[in-house]
């Protein structure tokens, strides 16, 4: 097997992981927004992330990033806390900045932090060859991720029939603001409590 299968399989099991949590809960979080339908835009956001956490990826690997492990672990959960309160608070999208169209640059900017928790795992499996096996490695992340949120819109469709067949959604509250609030709520509850896990202080 190849150097660059290897890190490709590497990628994708470390995305499907169960250590793998916060990043599956941030992938989570960015997609509580969306409908089935919307998974062009999905795929536009996860593929700006996996650009985001590939430069820091990149960066620590080749050693230019200074962030301490600790630091950057504490940052992680509150990525998923910020995306959360941005799912809660931003209830028209059409009539947000760049009519909701900021989340790709979002999403690049938290990759960015997710990245550099990568960084220091895959350094330490690196002997000569770097380029090769970094790229394998992002290949198989965005791999991973993609099959995590097939996942996640199935369960996803399920919740929202479980919604739309209960007596919970009112007509004051609209099925998918729901499913929002319940998975963003839930999803910021669990960061929370990483975060203040995780504070360095």
């Amino acid at each position: 097997m190849s150097d660059f299968q290897t890190f490709m399989q590497l990628g994708v099991r470390h995305i499907v992981d169960i250590g793998a949590m916060d990043h599956i809960l941030f992938l989570l979080a960015l997609a509580a927004i969306y409908r089935v339908s919307d998974w062009r835009e999905v795929i536009r956001v996860v593929t700006a992330f996996t650009v985001g956490h590939s430069i820091t990826l990149a960066a620590a690997v080749f050693g230019f990033l200074p962030l301490s492990a600790r630091i950057v672990e504490f940052l992680i959960p509150l990525t998923i806390v910020a995306t959360c309160i941005e799912n809660i608070l931003v209830k028209n999208r059409s009539a947000a900045l760049w009519h909701g169209h900021y989340r790709p640059v979002f999403a690049t900017v938290f990759g960015l932090v997710h990245g550099a928790g990568f960084g220091g795992y895959l350094k330490s499996l690196f002997l000569d060859r770097i380029v090769l096996p970094l790229f394998g490695f992002n290949v198989g992340i965005e791999i991973g991720q993609l099959g995590v949120l097939a996942v996640t819109f199935a369960a996803i469709a399920v919740l929202d029939l479980a919604i739309r067949q209960s007596r919970i959604a009112q007509p004051r509250i609209a099925p998918l603001r729901l499913r929002v609030l319940a998975v963003s709520t839930a999803v910021m509850i669990v960061a929370a409590r990483w975060a203040v896990e995780r504070s360095p202080w």
